[in-house]
């Protein structure tokens, strides 16, 4: 006796992707999140590859892992696809100590986030109006 399969979180036309551990601040990470944040996917990848945030990159690289996993494991078209959530989660922050003036020592975070990014499939004329 095995359980029973869970049910899918998300509707038959969305597909998700999760980059964990990024190391920057959940902050400035979502300066980009909001950036692509209901875009059509062909604009979101172009507004990403021409951004100058370091981070860009693995924003990218998550975007299109969703598209892909929409793509080959849900059969949806990519042409049609938006992007309908990036969110911005904490992961865990590294604590460091350096030196300071008179013997003291200034406390360094070095934070990390996590980035949820939900594609879905929206239909040609719900675009045009």
């Amino acid at each position: 006796m095995s359980k029973k399969k869970r049910e899918r979180a998300l509707a038959d036309n969305e597909a998700k992707a999760v980059a964990r551990m990024l190391r920057i601040s959940p902050q400035k990470l979502n300066l980009l999140a909001q950036l692509i944040r209901g875009k059509k996917v062909a604009t979101a990848l172009a507004d990403l590859e021409f951004s100058r945030k370091r981070i860009a990159r693995d924003v990218r690289k998550c975007l299109e892992s969703a598209i892909a996993n929409a793509e080959n494991n849900h059969d949806l078209d990519v042409d049609d696809l938006m992007v309908v959530e990036a969110h911005v989660g904490k992961a865990l922050v590294l604590k460091r100590f350096t030196p300071r003036a008179r013997g003291r020592a200034g406390q360094i975070f070095k934070p990390f986030a996590n980035l949820t990014i939900v594609v879905r499939e929206v239909e040609a004329q719900a675009q045009a109006s």
